[in-house]
């Protein structure tokens, strides 16, 4: 049985930010972040009325930074005890050990909850044995206590939230433009446990433990 590499409990706040996730490979987060730069460049209102200062975009969406790409398979909450974190860190490195190495490809541009009210813009992600993988992670934290996602798996990566309805209308053709767009494949051999901190800038990730996958996929 693995045994959590976690330390400096002490060290933690009272409550952490917590979640599960997988890393893409650096070029796959390159050409994501390539995207983005493309979809911040100054654009224009096609309403003649309004004025020049009035039509150049003040971006009105909060863009995800590059190091902070991730696919999350599972979201722990918001104020966690740290001494919780064992258990979990436990279960993941039992079920890494039977998890082999997968390739997941990113391709195509979308938004949630629907493109006449859109509020997340995401890039899809598709891997063989990525859904079976985040229900492994899903019922394993349930047996350590935490309370299941209420929404489906959906395998996506975040790159950015809508704050106002008139960003989201001068990006739709942008947004059209990047739908079927591919981004490469990454090579996933690890699964990774972060708490996060946010501030004005936007969130920081610290890794807690990283969990090797493929070290005993034989199951014995």
């Amino acid at each position: 049985m693995p045994t959590s590499n976690i330390a400096g409990f002490d060290s933690l706040p009272e409550r952490v930010r917590a979640f599960i996730a997988l890393r893409l490979d650096g070029a796959v987060d390159d050409a994501i972040a390539e995207l983005i730069g493309r979809l911040r460049a100054p654009r224009h209102d096609e309403s003649a009325s309004a004025e020049p200062r009035d039509r150049a975009r003040d971006d009105g969406i909060r863009w995800v930074r590059r190091e902070n790409f991730h696919l999350t398979l599972f979201f722990l909450g918001p104020a966690v005890a740290p001494e919780r974190l064992a258990a979990v860190a436990d279960a993941l490195g039992a079920i890494a050990e039977t998890t082999a190495p997968f390739e997941i490809a990113a391709q195509g541009v979308g938004v949630f909850p629907n493109p006449s009210r859109p509020q997340v813009i995401w890039v899809g992600l598709d891997g063989d044995g990525l859904v079976a993988l985040a229900a492994r992670v899903a019922a394993a934290v349930k047996r350590c206590g935490f309370s299941p996602e209420r929404r489906a798996f959906a395998p996506h990566l975040t790159i950015g939230r809508i704050r106002s309805p008139r960003s989201a209308r001068l990006l739709r053709r942008s947004l059209g433009e990047a739908a079927n767009l591919s981004f490469g494949v990454s090579r996933v051999e690890r699964m990774i446990l972060y708490r996060s901190e946010t501030g004005p800038e936007g969130s920081t990730y610290y890794e807690l433990d990283a969990f090797a996958l493929g070290q005993r996929e034989d199951g014995r």
